[in-house]
């Protein structure tokens, strides 16, 4: 019966609020640059983005829309070489003092040094949840899938359509999630020596400066979105399975495999960092 009653909650609450967003492709209809004074662009008719990064700045786009739960797929390429102390941020965030945030965010490092891949999330301006991990590939010799696939169950991070974390929606043990606040999609590429490789150990190299980012096949198609305040309309969830999916046994034997063999940080097990015990989320199953 409250199962039930949850899932009832939840089909109402998307029901009331939601748009369904059917979008993939042009980055000219779902994307504005923000920022950058010219060193972002988009070529070959609307099909790819490139950020740029030199000494004096780096730049960065953000969605049209804003989203409230979404599988939103990015192919991305990262900067090639040494890319120390630079990061490569692409996330989902709201706005506001207490706002939520989605995080991917790559972590450039020096010639033949893997790149770390940072995630985190961010629920009413708090987060501390960061997972960090290496890649079962080079990130910068071709194009690879990131996903945010975050619906009422779940937040699924995904690679090429791997899981390797999940934040699941635990409210009923005092645990807040992400459900209340849209959010747009952001990404820019920027200068953090101060921290980003090895903790700032290693500086950026503006000899091999001007960096470059590259974006492809965006696609929202799996969204609930709104294009503006005033045009909420209906997100039908009994049609759209993306809204109540979660791991299978295959795709959780996956994350496993990643977990194992590829997270170097995992905030639920830094006991220096907590030593009064971890966030509540990280002794639920």
């Amino acid at each position: 019966m409250a199962a039930f009653a949850t899932k009832h909650s939840l089909l109402l609450l998307s029901s009331l609020l939601l748009l369904i967003g059917v979008t993939t492709g042009s980055f000219y209809d779902n994307f504005d640059i923000t920022w950058g004074n010219g060193r972002a662009n988009i070529y070959e008719n609307g099909q790819l983005l490139t950020c740029t990064l030199d000494k004096i700045s780096g730049s960065g786009f953000q969605s049209k829309k804003e989203y409230l739960f979404g599988k939103i797929d990015m192919k991305m390429k990262l900067v090639a070489g040494n890319s120390a102390g630079t990061v490569t941020a692409y996330y989902l965030s709201s706005k506001g003092e207490t706002w939520d945030e989605i995080d991917f965010e790559f972590l450039g490092n020096v010639t033949g040094q893997p790149y770390v891949l940072h995630t985190n999330v961010f629920t009413g301006g708090i987060g501390n949840r960061e997972m960090q991990f290496y890649l079962w590939f080079d990130p910068t010799a071709d194009f690879h899938t990131y996903t945010v696939h975050w619906n009422p169950l779940n937040i699924i991070f995904l690679v090429d359509g791997i899981p390797i974390r999940v934040f699941k929606n635990n409210e009923v043990h005092g645990v807040a999630y992400p459900k209340s606040q849209p959010m747009k999609i952001y990404s820019s590429l920027w200068e953090a020596d101060d921290w980003a490789t090895q903790g700032g150990r290693v500086k950026t190299d503006w000899t091999n400066a001007p960096f470059s980012a590259s974006y492809r096949s965006f696609s929202d198609y799996d969204c609930c979105s709104r294009s503006s305040i005033w045009n909420w309309v209906t997100c039908n969830a009994n049609s759209n399975s993306w809204m109540w999916t979660t791991l299978n046994s295959n795709q959780k034997g996956q994350m496993k495999w990643v977990q194992d063999d590829y997270m170097i940080y995992n905030y639920c097990t830094d006991y220096k960092r907590f030593p009064q015990g971890f966030p509540k989320e990280c002794y639920l199953d």
